[in-house]
């Protein structure tokens, strides 16, 4: 008989499993990946994908395994535009975005504990993910983004 560590039940399990990546909103992809890839040294994992349902192209760069966005507007009524144009159009911090193992399920806990999300059901993100936005009123004006990452493994570590 083989002993196993027992799973957590459902509701004792965290939602945010860590840390999926840092979104930096910039106007342009082209002349603001320099800075990240020759004077930071990060490395861009794949060319620039286009996420047609958040109007947005976007650029992974990693960090040694932490993942770094960059996000320009794909058109003029793109989130990304707003952003920029209440910035003044310079670059800045967009979101946080933490992995979780299940985004429906996260979506009803987390407004099941009382925030507001901007999407009421997961869509479709970059590089095969699906992700959902809680509204930033209820995270102290940080806009936060919950995403559940095919690729990943630390769901599977955590033991969901």
């Amino acid at each position: 008989m083989s002993e196993t560590t027992p799973t957590p039940p459902p509701a004792l399990r965290p939602v945010a499993l860590g840390l999926h990546h840092v979104a930096i909103a910039v106007p342009s992809i082209a002349a603001a990946r320099g800075v990240y890839e020759q004077a930071l040294g990060m490395t861009a994992s794949a060319g620039v994908e286009h996420v047609a349902d958040q109007r947005v192209d976007v650029l992974v760069l990693m960090a040694g395994t932490q993942r770094i966005e960059l996000v320009e507007p794909a058109s003029e009524d793109s989130p990304i535009s707003k952003f920029l144009e209440r910035a003044g159009g310079r670059a800045g911090l967009h979101h946080l975005a933490w992995e979780v193992a299940d985004v429906a399920e996260a979506i009803e806990r987390v407004r099941a504990a009382g925030a507001t999300m901007i999407d009421d059901a997961p869509r479709p993100g970059s590089h095969g993910t699906s992700i959902a936005f809680v509204h930033p009123k209820s995270t102290g004006g940080v806009l936060m983004e919950l995403v559940e990452d095919p690729h990943s493994t630390r769901a599977d570590a955590a033991g969901h």
